[in-house]
């Protein structure tokens, strides 16, 4: 088996679903082996049993080469474990540990082979995350955090001198966003490894429930000697709008990762970090509540402003025209459509018809794009919108 595809899921049925549609698509284009294993971590909107039917063929073998595994977790166990279950169970040459709110293109699979069997002693290979308006996500690259890099992170500096290489180390943004690169931290929303790599360094520290655990395992490829690399083919991935990172929860879970991490790997530091990390937690929460307020009273005070229908233009056959503008009028959004894609448009939302465009055609428009519309998928089989904050079916 060439590649094993690891997704951890917890209610996001309809990302998944899209999720695993550019996976067959991209394993398809590649012409390779694929295994696929999904565990859900006990969601609430019937995930498992609504994939089942989706892929009746991946999951009942019929398809030897695109096979689908379902692990129905009892409770939420996280992020690390859960992909650990998977990874025990897996044959794959390389394991590619995959977010569910990402799209992978056509050519994703075929790219990134490619550059792994071109690098010795590959560890984990991250790619160009695109967010859904088609801009670079920072989280594509990441340095490791010491004591030093965490410091001007959470200090503001490193939002101060973004390019700098003394300053900015965290999101690496000196470094060109085409170029093939070795890198320090990939990160777990798209994390292709070698087996042989994880083979001696293990897989996620299960200490973690959630954040931290690329990191760690990035960290731990390093010291074994292996090389982790950053490839420039693009994905789509939701994070900016499926974490909630203004939130107080996301914020405490997230420096709270990085204090078990410092603690594991600069034992010496930790302590000393303790109080600063403690002081960024509150600060952020009092500027997720002021935050919060600022936008509630916004919508108090200017109602009709924030109850303006989503603009959105669908770009399809002709034949599709008609049942999305139907659909569009019942969710209470306003259509406007084509078949091919406007050289400009005013729309929030430029959605495509995944049965009338590939993936990497839909990436391709956004990046060259002014990051002003957001994408968003249709399959007109299902009479399903998906964009980056909402599902409209």
């Amino acid at each position: 088996m060439k590649l094993s595809v690891l997704i951890v899921s917890y209610n996001v049925k309809h990302y998944l679903r899209q999720c695993l549609d550019s996976v067959w698509r991209s394993a398809t284009e590649a012409g390779i082996d694929v295994e696929v294993f999904v565990v859900d971590n006990r969601s609430k909107d019937s995930s498992v049993a609504w994939i089942r039917e989706a892929f009746p063929e991946h999951c009942a073998g019929h398809l030897p080469h695109a096979r689908l595994h379902l692990i129905a977790n009892h409770r939420n166990v996280g992020f690390g474990r859960a992909n650990n279950q998977a990874l025990r169970q897996s044959k794959g040459d390389y394991i590619l540990f995959l977010n569910p709110d990402t799209i992978l293109t056509e050519r994703t699979l075929t790219d990134c082979l490619r550059a792994a069997e071109q690098t010795p002693r590959l560890g984990a290979m991250g790619v160009r995350m695109l967010k859904s308006d088609g801009s670079f996500a920072l989280e594509s690259r990441r340095g490791l955090p010491t004591p030093w890099t965490a410091f001007c992170k959470m200090s503001g500096l490193a939002r101060i001198f973004p390019r700098s290489r003394t300053f900015g180390r965290y999101y690496l943004r000196f470094l060109n966003e085409e170029d093939v690169t070795p890198i320090e931290i990939v990160s777990g929303a798209f994390m292709l490894c070698a087996r042989k790599a994880l083979d001696t360094c293990g897989g996620f520290d299960e200490e973690f429930f959630m954040y931290g655990e690329d990191i760690d395992l990035s960290y731990r490829l390093l010291k074994a000697g292996f090389q982790n690399i950053y490839v420039p083919t693009p994905i789509l991935h939701y994070k900016g709008e499926s974490t909630q990172k203004n939130s107080f929860r996301y914020v405490h879970v997230f420096y709270q990762a990085m204090l078990i991490f410092f603690r594991k790997h600069f034992p010496t530091t930790s302590i000393a970090l303790t109080i600063p990390v403690h002081l960024a937690i509150y600060a952020q929460a009092i500027a997720t509540l002021i935050r919060q307020n600022g936008i509630a009273l916004a919508h108090y005070l200017y109602p009709r402003h924030y109850r303006r229908p989503l603009r959105v233009h669908y770009v399809g056959a002709a034949s599709t025209h008609a049942a999305f503008e139907e659909q569009s009028e019942r969710w209470g959004l306003t259509p406007t459509c084509s078949t091919t894609v406007p050289e400009q448009t005013d729309a929030t939302i430029l959605a495509f018809s995944t049965k009338d465009f590939t993936y990497q055609q839909m990436l391709d428009t956004l990046a060259c794009s002014n990051h002003r519309t957001h994408i968003g998928t249709y399959f007109p089989d299902q009479c399903t919108l998906i964009i980056g904050s909402e599902v409209y079916c």
